[in-house]
């Protein structure tokens, strides 16, 4: 499928990157068409709107920045996108980039997940108050390095 993007203009996607967000994101219930763009700078990916091109999220697997993030959903919630395992099961949170130069930062309060077997995905809010929405991502990597 060819899209625009706004990190790459006009690209190719193919169809096992493309996610439905049926509910859509949260402050974004409009959009439910994206597509996963690999970016420039990994581990990082883009999630792209296949509807508005102007409209991406960074995102990173959390758990590459903190070994001992844990996700607690319930099952109803996951069953919503046809989750029955927990290896069927992606966890991705989304970067902020701040223009200020101020740290950036992962949500892991509000993580995506994804179904890997149907590429339906969902935004979370997790009710874990060690979870903030605004992880610090350079100090996160540096305790993880000093474990």
């Amino acid at each position: 499928m060819e899209i625009m993007s706004k990190a790459k203009g006009k690209i190719e996607v193919s169809d096992d990157r493309l996610l439905e967000i049926p509910e859509g994101l949260f402050g974004f219930e409009e959009y439910t068409k994206f597509a996963l763009v690999d970016s420039d700078y990994e581990p990082f990916i883009w999630l792209q709107s296949t509807e508005n091109a102007n409209l991406a999220f960074l995102i990173v697997d959390p758990f590459l920045i903190c070994s001992t993030y844990e996700t607690d959903i319930d099952d109803s919630s996951l069953a919503k996108i046809g989750i029955t395992k927990p290896e069927d099961i992606i966890i991705m949170t989304i970067v902020t980039v701040p223009h200020d130069g101020s740290a950036i930062t992962a949500n892991f309060q509000g993580p995506l997940v994804i179904n890997k077997k149907n590429r339906k995905c969902m935004q979370v809010i997790l009710n874990d108050n060690r979870w903030s929405t605004k992880v610090n991502i350079i100090e996160a990597l540096n305790s993880k390095g000093a474990e």
